[in-house]
């Protein structure tokens, strides 16, 4: 078995390149925000812009450029990145806002009290306009590597 044909898919590797862009600016734009460098964002879910939209929106325009914007396979995309940016925005998103009530709440009742104070992670999801920014990223990847490869 062959990997070649693997390296030449280049919707995968729209998607990806995608990804690390968008997991890749979260750094500068995060020391824009709060004045220090966080490395780690790179491997972090949440922030500006959205890897998880960046990601299935690039796919999904990749796929309607090389394959056609009338094909069965590019409205499944479409349907799928719908689908993750909804959950970016929406049940991540409001987990994220219970973890930091719940963070709030142990706080206070913990007060002096020698227990576990592990704190949950807060931004696990996006606000609509990193989803935005995620998807806006995703468009311009996909069409620069396409107009790349063409």
């Amino acid at each position: 078995m062959s990997l070649g044909p693997l390296f030449q898919n280049h919707v995968l590797w729209t998607a990806m390149a995608g990804w690390i862009l968008a997991q890749l600016l979260k750094i500068p734009v995060d020391y824009l925000r709060e004045g220090h460098w966080d490395w780690a964002l790179f491997f972090a879910a949440g922030g500006m812009p959205s890897s998880h939209s960046c990601l299935v929106t690039s796919a999904a325009m990749a796929v309607g450029l090389h394959s056609g914007f009338d094909t069965p396979l590019f409205a499944v995309a479409v349907a799928f990145a719908m689908v993750v940016v909804y959950d970016a925005t929406g049940v991540r998103r409001q987990a994220g806002m219970q973890a930091k009530q719940i963070n709030i709440l142990v706080e206070e009742l913990l007060k002096g009290h020698p227990i576990n104070e592990q704190r949950l992670r807060e931004v696990i999801g996006h606000t609509p306009l990193e989803a935005l920014g995620g998807v806006l990223l995703g468009l311009v990847v996909a069409i620069g590597l396409w107009l790349w490869w063409r």
